[in-house]
């Protein structure tokens, strides 16, 4: 009977953890650390979230207003790392044209974006800064817990707001394949 009954207290803790556990628990890589994703697992198929956030000019854009048009999100930590830069000019410059919103989204300042956009001479791309309280990051699952920073990564977006692609790199030293997203999106149009 005792065995019974702490069987059972076992299984109702267990339980009880499993619903308090984050929502999303992976993980990506930097120079061998795994670090953990927080927030909200996006899927293909899922639509957008519908929040919004400021873009380098601090007017607050809402995710849904990028219905009606294919979108590319290219997610990355920082724009003033070699890779976040590198990363940012394909988007902007190799996507042969692409009819899409081209958007890049990171947890920069506003400020610095305005100005890595005006040094980087990038007038194609529109920035949005996940700045304020990570929102974005945990509407998406794309938050690392331990740097607060976004992961790397792209995603496109069809005309309805549904997720068509999503790459999350492994580790943050690389690049996603913005060639495979680009080409996501011209089937998208």
């Amino acid at each position: 009977m005792i065995r019974k009954f702490e069987q059972s207290i076992l299984g109702i803790f267990v339980l009880v953890l499993l619903m308090a556990a984050p929502a999303h628990s992976a993980s990506v890589s930097l120079n061998g650390a795994l670090l953990t994703l927080q927030g909200q697992t996006l899927e293909v198929g899922q639509p957008l979230p519908a929040i919004a956030i400021p873009d380098s000019g601090m007017k607050m854009i809402s995710l849904q207003s990028l219905k009606g048009r294919v979108s590319i999100l290219s997610v990355v930590p920082s724009i003033d790392t070699k890779v976040c830069e590198k990363q940012t000019h394909i988007l902007s410059e190799d996507n042969g044209g692409l009819d899409a919103h081209l958007i890049t989204v990171s947890r920069d300042l506003p400020f610095a974006q305005k100005r890595f956009a005006r040094e980087a001479k990038i007038s194609n791309l529109t920035f949005l800064s996940d700045y304020r309280d990570g929102g974005f990051g945990q509407a998406t699952g794309l938050l690392i817990e331990e740097s607060r920073l976004l992961t790397r990564a792209v995603m496109v977006v069809d005309k309805e707001g549904i997720v068509r692609h999503l790459e999350i790199v492994p580790d943050l030293r690389q690049l996603p394949d913005m060639k495979k997203a680009f080409a996501v999106a011209r089937k998208l149009n």
